[in-house]
């Protein structure tokens, strides 16, 4: 599968448009959510979360839509609930096999984002698959897109081929926002790669060091962002966006801030996503074999002198993205046993000797040896030759 994202051109009234399907799948999604907690007091009623949910489904379109209040919800297309139930269900799935904690409220300060798509289609017979395409909604090359059930909206980059979608989600970042979608089409991966294996070593100082020699590194601009976020967070420390408890709407200035606020943060959310994309696409396409030290991250960000830095360097989303690409350039990541004492170990004479974390030169202390190197290209060498019993697959 191949998906494609694309920002959206838009005006007041679009804009407008697309804040009010969000908040009614919000809307649902809460609502959804409600009922099945309070259905769980019934005790005598012993059904699955999914039978639950398909009830309150046929609750919330034979009564709740039908309310003279609730109007509004019918000039929004039907996708946008159907598809805000099929998401608590996921939720709900989800938290039962432990993937993820239980399903919480959705609010506007966190992002809006709706998803709808295409139902109707041409069948030549019952019980047939539709005539292909009449389910799916065919995309021309250039600067415009048609959403099922809304209306064509402008991008701000073209699409430059045919092709084709039945889903289509909408979403927000700060002031931006995107539509995405999937493609029934595939990357043809390499056949070549000029590295077999190579290891790296994810560091605090540089983002990553491999063993060829080749190192990677943060962009100052990250540290610029971060900098000017922290002043714009201080100088505006006692503002508050309003209270509902009090009946206090938030003032414009307070509106500015926190929209400048929401910009900052993307800003630098895409500094670090542009970096580590390129970075593992990078390695992806040279190397067939990666190997990266399996790093308990969730205990690194426990230290607080670690923390800021490990969040930073984007420890987890680097494996990620390395583990996701594996079909896409041909390539296979490996994990190296976290107590593998890869920054410990002279990689020419294989000698262990005890490191702190602020000596970043390796001096091996063996008479015999008296190996000199980089801490972090002394630990991506060990990686790349780590014995088979110490790496396991991705």
């Amino acid at each position: 599968m191949y998906a494609i994202k694309r920002e959206l051109k838009l005006n007041k009234v679009e804009t407008s448009l697309l804040r009010g399907n969000a908040g009614f799948k919000r809307w649902v999604y809460n609502f959804g959510l409600d009922l099945v907690q309070a259905s769980w007091e019934f005790v005598d009623i012993q059904a699955s979360d999914a039978k639950r949910i398909d009830a309150i489904k046929k609750v919330f379109t034979q009564v709740t839509m039908q309310k003279p209040e609730n109007v509004w919800m019918k000039k929004y297309p039907s996708t946008v609930y159907q598809s805000a139930f099929i998401d608590l269900k996921r939720a709900f799935a989800r938290w039962r096999e432990g993937l993820s904690g239980f399903p919480c409220k959705k609010s506007k300060k966190k992002g809006d984002s709706f998803t709808v798509y295409k139902t109707a289609g041409v069948y030549p017979a019952k019980g047939q698959p539709p005539i292909p395409f009449t389910n799916r909604v065919v995309i021309s090359p250039g600067k415009q897109i048609k959403l099922p059930g809304l209306k064509e909206f402008r991008l701000k980059e073209r699409i430059d081929f045919y092709c084709s979608s039945q889903t289509f989600t909408v979403s927000r970042t700060a002031n931006k926002w995107f539509v995405s979608f999937v493609l029934d089409a595939e990357k043809v991966p390499p056949i070549i790669h000029p590295i077999e294996t190579i290891g790296v070593d994810l560091g605090v100082k540089a983002l990553a060091t491999c063993s060829d020699g080749s190192k990677y590194d943060m962009p100052v601009a990250t540290t610029r962002a971060k900098t000017k976020l922290g002043k714009l967070q201080w100088r505006n420390r006692n503002k508050t966006l309003g209270s509902k408890k009090l009946k206090i709407s938030a003032s414009k200035n307070a509106c500015k801030y926190y929209d400048n606020l929401a910009r900052q943060h993307a800003r630098i959310a895409n500094i670090r996503q542009d970096t580590t994309q390129k970075m593992t696409t990078d390695l992806s396409r040279k190397a067939y074999a990666i190997r990266i030290e399996d790093l308990n991250v969730s205990g690194m960000i426990a230290n607080q002198k670690l923390a800021s830095a490990v969040s930073n360097n984007c420890f987890y989303e680097i494996r990620r993205q390395l583990i996701y690409k594996q079909a896409h350039y041909g390539t296979k990541v490996e994990l190296v046993d976290k107590w593998y004492p890869s920054s410990k170990k002279c990689s020419r004479c294989s000698h262990i000797q005890p490191m702190k974390l602020s000596e970043r030169v390796f001096q091996c202390q063996n008479p015999q040896c008296g190996h000199i190197q980089d801490r972090d290209e002394n630990a991506a060498v060990n990686l790349e030759f780590a014995p088979d019993d110490k790496v396991r697959l991705a």
